[in-house]
């Protein structure tokens, strides 16, 4: 069995990193240790992922697909989340949230095999139930938030007051200031501005005028 971490966030803004000591934790917790992250930068309202696909390529019977909270993994549609589930299932990848302790039952060895076939199989259906309720909830809320998006930017927009997303120029300066001037590792930059190593290599290819 192999522990599959996948870390995922909407945006370039957001550090998909952030989830990774939680994860760690939860798995030493569990008496278990994470074999391998896959990890980027991609809306969960989008089905085709390379970090996804490349995690359900890499799998192997039994083995673990472990993340922070249900909505990392999906904010897809019903369709495209029954589909993206039924590659797991074919992959025989074992699902396990934190915020679906029902869950956690996959991770724990020696309570499945101690598991009464009966009561292990109530888990399962419940289990399935819980992610596919949190699954639709993740859906729900990312389309609520998008809609409040739209129409802030609209009123913003008849207000003459929308200016579209903007850069943090103080943050992206730390970037260049902890590269060029500390010589801090591409890592060590991401760790203290808080975004993730790829966004730091962005923000350095752009060089300081970009704010």
């Amino acid at each position: 069995m192999f522990i599959r971490a996948y870390l995922r966030a909407s945006t370039d803004e957001q550090n998909a990193e952030r989830a990774k000591d939680t994860l760690n934790r939860f798995a030493t917790d569990h008496n278990q240790r994470i074999a391998s992250y896959y990890i980027e930068n991609v809306s969960g309202a989008q089905l085709e992922r390379p970090e996804l696909q490349r995690l359900l390529t890499d799998t192997q019977d039994n083995d673990i697909l472990l993340v922070e909270n249900i909505d990392r993994l999906t904010r897809l549609n019903e369709s495209d989340w029954k589909s993206l589930k039924q590659s797991i299932e074919q992959k025989g990848l074992r699902i396990v949230s934190l915020d679906v302790p029902t869950s956690w039952q996959a991770i724990d060895s020696a309570r499945m095999t101690n598991n009464d076939p009966i009561i292990k199989a109530v888990l399962d259906a419940i289990n399935n139930m819980l992610i596919d309720l949190m699954a639709a909830m993740a859906r729900k809320d990312y389309l609520t938030r998008r809609d409040r998006q739209a129409q802030g930017i609209e009123r913003a927009k008849e207000e003459g007051k929308y200016r579209g997303r903007q850069a943090d120029p103080e943050r992206h300066r730390k970037v260049h200031y902890y590269r060029h001037e500390k010589g801090l590792s591409l890592s060590e930059v991401a760790e203290a501005t808080g975004y993730s190593r790829s966004q730091v290599c962005r923000i350095l290819a752009k060089g300081t005028e970009a704010g």
